[in-house]
This record gives C-alpha cells, structure tokens and sequence, in this order.
C-alpha cells in the first residue's frame, strides 16, 4: 500500500506529464499557425492553459519545445500506422532471411492498405494543425525537420520504396523508383496540403463513411495503375 508521501509524489509526478502533454499538443498547432518566431512563449502558455515557467523547466526553452514537438509529431502519425508498418518491414526481413522476393500482388495490397491508412489520416480534422507545422518546416527546414524527416518521413518513404520497386521490378534504390515514389507520395500529400481544393472540387463538406469508402476505392487505384504501362508493353 502506498504511503501519503508516495502518494503525492505520483500525483505531481502526473500533473508533470499532463502539463508536458498540454504543451506539445498546443505547440503543434500555435507554431504552425504562427512560425517559431511568432509564437511566444507567453502565447504557448496561455494556449495550453500552463504557467509560463513550465516551457524552460520541462523544455529548457522556446526552442526545446518546438523540437519536442516535432518528435511529438512523429509519434502521432507514426502511432497511425505502427501495426502495419511492423507487419510489412516483418514480412520484407522474413522474405530477406529466406533469400525470397515479394510477389508483386502480395507488395500491391501492403501499399494499397498503407494508402488507405494514410489517406484518412490525411482528410481528418485532426491532421490539420500537424499539416501547417510540417508545411513550414517543408518551405525553411530546420533541426525540427531533420526530426520529422527521420523519424517518420524517411522510414515510411523508404517502406514505399520497396514495395513500389517490386511492383515496377526496379532496384528500390534506383533513381527511376525514388522519383515514382515521391510522384505517388505526392497524389496522396494533395489530400492534406491541399485539403479545402480536395472538398471544393469533391463538392464535400466533411468526410463520413459514405466519403472514406470513396478514398479507399482511390487508394486502391492509385495501387492498381503503377506499372500499368509495363503490362501494356507485354
């Protein structure tokens, strides 16, 4: 049984998680609204409801933060895809171990089901503040981008890669299929980065059930015509 001291050392020790989380969640959206040096400390704080001394002591700084809070970011979007994403790099070291190749109809439906993930992902309202903090980072990288590109970016790329260069029997590392991948990366990207064009020109207001069926049927095309014009040279 605990004792009253242990006790509340827990309790501060919770309050302490629960202020950090307040702030890495508030950060991600006030510095992609505002840019690092728009976002103020004091704007950070009232934002997220915190004391102002919270962002040294937990963050040691404006700039401490803002990296946490990418690293934050990756967590997030890495936690959408983490099952399936450990299921596909399983699948590729076993099928390496045995010295085999993936077939190119079992590579189509681990891309198709990565696409279909991501592409709601993408649609939500809740990727909208993780968008602006990445579209900035895209146009003036800094130290936070080398954190997001490593840590969810480039594995989920370099996934792609793989599996885009079994479909098109390509070496992944290939100039040829680095380029297709970042082509086919980028017809999903359009459905976060450029989100209010996708609903004006779908003629949505918001994405339901009846809405993600229609992305996953796209995803599922998206798959299905890669390596279209080598089959149509057979």
């Amino acid at each position: 049984m605990m004792k009253n001291k242990e006790i509340t050392t827990q309790l501060k020790a919770d309050r302490g998680d629960a202020t950090r989380e307040k702030l890495l969640a508030t950060a991600i959206d006030i510095f992609g609204r505002y840019g690092f040096d728009g976002a103020t400390t004091r704007k950070l704080a009232d934002a997220a409801g915190v004391n102002l001394q919270a962002i040294p002591y937990y963050f040691g700084g404006k700039e401490g933060l803002y990296i946490a809070a990418a690293e934050h970011l990756a967590a997030l979007i890495g936690n959408h895809v983490r099952d399936l994403r450990a299921t596909i790099l399983g699948r590729l070291a076993e099928l390496d171990e045995q010295g085999q190749q993936m077939t190119s109809a079992e590579a189509r439906a681990f891309l198709t089901q990565m696409v279909q993930r991501m592409i709601v992902l993408f649609v939500s309202e809740q990727s909208e503040s993780w968008a602006r903090f990445i579209i900035r980072e895209q146009m003036e990288p800094t130290e936070a981008f080398m954190r997001l590109y490593g840590n969810i970016m480039r594995p989920m790329i370099e996934m792609a890669r793989r599996l885009i260069g079994v479909i098109l029997e390509d070496d992944p590392a290939s100039e040829h299929i680095r380029l297709r991948t970042l082509s086919f990366v980028g017809s999903v990207l359009v459905f976060r980065m450029a989100h209010a064009a996708v609903y004006a020109q779908l003629e949505w207001e918001s994405a339901g059930p009846k809405e993600i069926e229609t992305l996953h049927r796209h995803a599922a095309e998206l798959v299905a015509i890669l390596g279209a014009e080598k089959d149509r040279q057979r």
